[in-house]
């Protein structure tokens, strides 16, 4: 460093001189108001449902978040989120279980294997399916895949029954009757529409960070006798973890808020249902808007309750997938 860039009497590096034009303090104003807008419009969705629950709230107390059944009508504070929330964590779960080597295997064979004219209709193709609305996987799901699987949920079923999360209650296994419509509607048919919904979201995140893998690392690889797939294995999986998990974190968010796809497969039961390949769940988002049209007022502040607790949830895993994303190289760098 020269002498003409430090400070007179110190060795502090002199800061450059910032005179921005008029079009970056347009664009940091705009940048500020924005940030500043989706704060806003978090902070008074939060505020809207913990004022609307206030009330169920009250009634219910602590048991809101142990108790099974949903009765708020009841008039003896019989009402709770235990049985949804654990289905809405069992159906997110299942969707990023099955999501992720999808998209991860997607995203490398984009980025690093296809050719560039063929990668080019990949990425559009990717794009269009992450668009598509959510009914029409709902339908397209509840019509001809959920009955498309029953013979795979049968056969889990029959050689991992003794796994209590594979077992269906009241099934002969051995009985080839056994009519096919008891591994329907269940948690694992809704988990597996959702984790087709969430893919492409999740492929397209971690496609652009591995293309933001250094070259020059990269190419050092190359040099030192790598493969491709030592290359991948070394540099670009190392340097793309940030995205892998974000991408992972952004689509079990979609998961947990996934209503009309959940609520056109999932026979909804109001208890803790573990078996995921029996027919019956729960989700908070699918509950709300069942329940929502024949609501009376307190029923509708017992449902805006599930809301906010759902809404926390959802906010707790982004606080944390952040976090984590923050130590990697490649959100450190963005």
């Amino acid at each position: 460093m020269s002498t003409d860039q430090l400070l007179p009497g110190s060795d502090t590096p002199r800061k450059p001189a910032a005179n921005p034009g008029a079009a970056d303090r347009v664009f940091l104003l705009w940048a500020r108001f924005s940030g500043a807008f989706v704060l806003l419009v978090m902070l008074g969705v939060g505020g809207y449902l913990a004022v609307r629950a206030t009330r169920a709230l009250r009634v219910a107390g602590l048991s809101f978040l142990t108790t099974e059944s949903w009765n708020p009508d009841g008039g003896h504070g019989q009402f709770g989120i235990a049985a949804v929330l654990v289905g809405t964590v069992l159906i997110g779960g299942i969707a990023v279980v099955l999501a992720v080597p999808l998209a991860l295997g997607s995203a490398l064979y984009i980025s690093e294997y296809a050719p560039r004219k063929l990668r080019r209709t990949l990425i559009g193709m990717v794009d269009l399916m992450a668009a598509v609305p959510s009914v029409v996987y709902g339908v397209w799901g509840f019509v001809l895949l959920q009955y498309q699987l029953t013979g795979v949920a049968r056969w889990v079923s029959t050689y991992f029954g003794w796994i209590p999360l594979f077992k269906v209650n009241g099934v002969d296994v051995d009985d080839p009757l056994t009519p096919p419509l008891v591994y329907t509607a269940s948690s694992v048919m809704a988990g597996t529409v959702v984790a087709f919904m969430i893919t492409p979201i999740m492929c397209s995140i971690m496609r652009e960070v591995f293309d933001q893998a250094p070259a020059g690392e990269r190419e050092g690889a190359y040099a030192l006798g790598s493969t491709r797939w030592g290359m991948i294995r070394s540099v670009v999986l190392p340097f793309g973890r940030g995205g892998i998990i974000g991408g992972t974190m952004l689509g079990l968010g979609r998961a947990l808020g996934e209503t009309i796809t959940v609520y056109l497969i999932l026979s909804m039961t109001f208890e803790i249902q573990p078996h995921i390949l029996q027919t019956g769940g729960s989700a908070v988002a699918p509950m709300i808007a069942l329940r929502y049209g024949d609501s009376t007022p307190f029923s509708i502040s017992a449902l805006m309750a599930a809301g906010l607790a759902l809404f926390l949830l959802t906010l707790v895993v982004n606080f944390a997938a952040a976090a984590v994303v923050a130590r990697s190289r490649s959100g450190a760098s963005s």
